[in-house]
């Protein structure tokens, strides 16, 4: 069976929008927990603007998975998982935003050549995203 790049890009929105399952004991103090909070609904919001960004471009199905392969952040089917390195809940999101600014970057390659292309590239992403995500998923 096909997974086509709607059914991907569903899945992981799915991925992305699952509650994060912090544990308030894990923390210290609440100063602590509220700020590993704001840390993790940043990476949601983040990829979600990526999210968008790739769904929109001419980035297949198979660029995506190819993406996929050797890393932590699996597909199977159009339903991803995460294997954790350390805490999942800090973790999963990010790698989902890792995962399609990496596709991101690889579509806007496509045809570059010459000098700097890794500067321009990263001047796109700050134009179309901003400095805060351009310098958290494209350096």
């Amino acid at each position: 069976m096909e997974t086509t790049k709607e059914k991907l890009l569903a899945g992981l929105s799915r991925f992305i929008a699952q509650r994060p399952g912090l544990d308030f004991n894990n923390y210290g103090d609440s100063r602590s927990y509220r700020a590993e909070l704001r840390a993790i609904t940043r990476q949601r919001h983040d990829a979600e603007r990526l999210l968008a960004a790739v769904s929109w471009r001419g980035i297949t199905a198979e660029d995506i998975l190819r993406f996929t392969g050797g890393g932590r952040l699996e597909c199977d089917g159009g339903e991803w998982s995460y294997t954790a390195g350390q805490y999942w809940c800090v973790e999963y999101r990010r790698a989902a935003a890792a995962l399609l600014a990496s596709c991101l970057w690889a579509y806007w390659r496509q045809g570059m050549s010459g000098d700097n292309v890794a500067d321009r590239l990263r001047a796109m992403a700050r134009r179309e995203f901003g400095r805060g995500i351009a310098s958290r998923y494209f350096n």
